[in-house]
């Protein structure tokens, strides 16, 4: 056991090594059907299997993994319906948020999603699949946070990792680019009605390329609507 956990507080070592594993599983490092044992993670983190056991068991209420018996832990396969529900929420939530954006952002918030889709240009050119991924969620939260709605983001919070998850899956990355920028450009114009379509459009096309990588033809994908220019 590293000597650096007889200092460091229990509840400090549970959220790193739920950190780790959180990251693992949505970039991909840990795969669905990937078994998490206790006395295997607690020699590779170098802790007790304390922090260990509570770290898989806030994985478990996020939705990351479950138990396929009371010894068994195992990374969650995904279905069409947890994609399905899932993006039900996100359409919900995050429309509304981008309608509430173009009405109360400021022009620094703007500057900020403007500094964050260069960041995700060159992301996007060099292919680097986590930064992309860190970027575009970084993006979208701050679309969230433009909306000035405390409730909105305690709602999306709880989802936020899993939606990272499925979203990582999606590797149509220059057309996310353009859909990003085409949202930023409907927020900043003012419009709530016109930034509410295109974040429908853009919501949409995203559950779609995503049901396309895990599922291949097994998911049926909704229809999408077309945005106001």
């Amino acid at each position: 056991m590293s000597s650096t956990t007889n200092t460091e507080p229990l509840g400090a070592v549970r959220e790193r090594v739920l950190a780790t594993l959180r990251q693992e599983i949505i970039a991909g490092g840990l795969r669905p059907g990937d078994r998490l044992v206790e006395r295997e993670l607690a020699d590779r983190f170098g802790v007790s299997r304390v922090p260990v056991r509570e770290a898989i068991r806030a994985l478990v209420a996020e939705g990351f993994v479950h138990f396929e018996t009371p010894r068994r832990t195992v990374v969650r396969r995904l279905t069409p319906n947890d994609v399905r529900e899932l993006f039900e929420l996100r359409e919900a939530l995050e429309v509304c948020a981008a309608g509430l954006a173009a009405a109360r952002a400021t022009p620094e918030d703007l500057a900020e999603v403007e500094r964050l889709l260069d960041l995700a240009a060159t992301a996007t050119a060099a292919g680097d699949a986590e930064a992309i991924t860190d970027i575009n969620s970084r993006l979208h939260d701050s679309i969230v946070a433009m909306a000035r709605n405390s409730l909105l983001v305690e709602a999306l919070e709880p989802v936020a990792g899993r939606l990272r998850w499925m979203t990582r899956r999606n590797e149509e990355w220059p057309q996310l680019l353009v859909e990003h920028r085409e949202l930023y450009e409907a927020i900043a114009s003012g419009d709530p009605d016109r930034a509410r379509a295109h974040a429908l459009a853009h919501v949409r096309t995203n559950y779609e390329s995503t049901v396309r990588q895990l599922f291949g033809d097994a998911g049926e994908p909704v229809q999408r609507p077309q945005p106001r220019a």
